[in-house]
């Protein structure tokens, strides 16, 4: 049966779940803001049903499989235990939460309902960031042992997300999570990090430079790194550049999705750029096929009563790592990691 949902907070990224979930197989019956002009306004423009600007309301009110929560990070908490009281599922934006004990509360609140729990963690499901895997699984370049994970770009996002500038942990939790999360998801877990932060732009509270070193269970080291003040031209925004280096070869990611792969000597190299759908437009694109592809994992996995990739539990695991990261930039130290 084609699944039911909802979507909780109408703001700026909810236009690309909104469009998401209308290429997909699910039937989505409401939306919900606390600003109710803004969830008429997605209602009307997606032909959803109904609207809502209580979410409890919304629950009681209709029959659902799912939430799709894209809301900040300080209403997570309440809306997941939320949807687990009522026996719904949830797939929530990152960050999170901003720390351990909301993300365990979370988890336990859907591990007593039974219902599924996700991250939105979507740039797992870049398309590039997918192709990389998949050179990875066919161990093409043999066993990585470095890599480097980078976003570094000047783009002022503080325009349409001005709550942005006034955060007081910035660049980690915000673009730093994703690029700590590819970094388990192309090396696997990690034993040890050591954090440096900068405060580069006067407009900004929190830091909007970060470099996260990484030492994975299986010796391989590597950097995510983030910088919202870094001038390049052509600026790469919002594109992810990978450098992976291997026992038989090596794997570069650069501007404009080229994938150069070298494999026992040998060179090859593709495009990996992104779907563009008619909703889409450059460069978000890159973005908005990473939603389709993320949204249809979780339908995948609800539908066959599966664990998602990036589950509460999973995810849990990059919060960590984040939150160590500040921890480490604050002591000047190397620390140990233990889940």
């Amino acid at each position: 049966m084609t699944a039911r949902g909802a979507l909780i907070g109408c703001g700026f990224f909810a236009e690309n779940h909104l469009n998401a979930w209308k290429q997909l197989d699910v039937s989505l019956v409401a939306v919900c803001d606390t600003d109710s002009a803004k969830s008429a306004r997605a209602a009307l423009r997606f032909g959803i049903p109904r609207h809502y600007a209580n979410a409890e309301e919304m629950l009681q009110s209709e029959k659902l499989d799912f939430v799709d929560i894209v809301t900040t990070v300080s209403s997570h908490r309440a809306l997941v235990e939320l949807a687990a009281r009522y026996g719904v599922g949830a797939i929530c934006q990152k960050p999170f939460a901003t720390n351990l004990e909301d993300a365990d509360a979370m988890i336990a609140a859907c591990e007593r309902a039974g219902v599924s729990l996700m991250v939105h963690e979507n740039f797992r499901w870049q398309r590039p960031m997918l192709e990389i895997r998949r050179v990875l699984d066919q161990q093409a370049i043999g066993e990585p042992f470095f890599g480097r994970i980078s976003f570094r770009h000047d783009y002022d996002v503080y325009a349409v997300q001005p709550y942005l500038a006034e955060t007081v942990q910035f660049a980690i939790l915000d673009v730093g999570i994703h690029l700590v999360d590819l970094a388990r998801f192309f090396f696997g877990e990690v034993t040890a990090l050591s954090c440096m932060t900068q405060s580069v732009n006067p407009r900004v509270k929190g830091e909007d430079v970060a470099t996260i070193f990484l030492k994975h269970v299986n010796g391989a080291t590597s950097i995510a790194d983030a910088s919202f003040y870094s001038q390049l031209r052509p600026n790469p925004f919002p594109q992810t550049i990978v450098e992976i280096d291997g026992t038989k070869g090596s794997i570069r990611l650069t501007e404009g999705y080229k994938l150069a792969v070298v494999a026992d000597g040998l060179a090859s190299h593709m495009t990996t750029e992104p779907r563009l759908m008619s909703w889409m437009e450059r460069p978000w694109h890159v973005v908005q096929d990473s939603v389709v592809n993320t949204q249809n994992h979780w339908l995948d996995k609800l539908r066959a009563g599966l664990v998602p990739a990036t589950s509460g539990k999973d995810n849990r695991r990059t919060l960590q790592l984040c939150l160590l990261a500040y921890e480490s930039a604050k002591a000047g130290a190397t620390l140990k990691v233990e889940y």
